[in-house]
């Protein structure tokens, strides 16, 4: 609830969760091909993270790691981070990685974000500044929401930056120092 407002944060959270409920649950409508508006002890189902994160505090549910999360995906990374298509797997992996790390315990979806994290990085800033847009236009579509942005925010630094090379002198008169002093009679 930190970014109630932002869309970004509404968006991370609508990633689904397999969650297992601890208490039985009446009125409530998971499926709407169900017979019955109930949820029974132990049922195992997908949730949107917003909606697992309240019924986890109420101690109602308990939350499995996602499937963006798995094995597989941790050994694609491990690989080669650069080339593992993250978009697909969760639009916003990193922030939702975030949420879910402390809801599921497991410390090693903090490690894998940081390890992937640090790799891509590098990748993005050196496509950013050197690439032309031919050859990034399918690197692009392996980027998260995250990376997204943080590629166009390289891009116009080095825009702002080349802008700033070739045009006007190199150094400015600043205009405190045109003034002149009034003389002291």
């Amino acid at each position: 609830m930190a970014n109630y407002y932002n869309i970004d944060d509404i968006l991370a959270e609508e990633g689904f969760v397999p969650v297992v409920f601890h208490k039985a649950a009446n009125g409530v409508v998971i499926d709407p091909s169900s017979e019955t508006n109930s949820v029974e002890q132990g049922a195992k189902v997908e949730l949107p993270l917003w909606l697992a994160q309240e019924l986890y505090l109420r101690q109602a549910i308990s939350i499995s790691v996602p499937a963006c999360f798995s094995q597989r995906t941790r050994l694609e990374i491990q690989a080669d981070a650069a080339c593992v298509d993250l978009k697909s797997r969760s639009p916003y992996f990193y922030e939702f990685g975030c949420k879910i790390a402390p809801l599921v315990g497991d410390k090693t979806i903090e490690i894998l974000l940081l390890s992937a994290f640090k790799i891509r990085y590098k990748e993005i800033l050196t496509k950013a500044y050197t690439a032309v847009f031919t050859t990034t236009s399918k690197f692009l579509t392996l980027l998260t929401k995250e990376e997204t942005n943080l590629y166009e925010a390289a891009q116009a630094s080095m825009a702002a930056f080349k802008k700033w090379r070739m045009g006007g002198p190199r150094l400015q008169r600043a205009s405190v120092l045109g003034r002149k002093r009034k003389p002291l009679d």
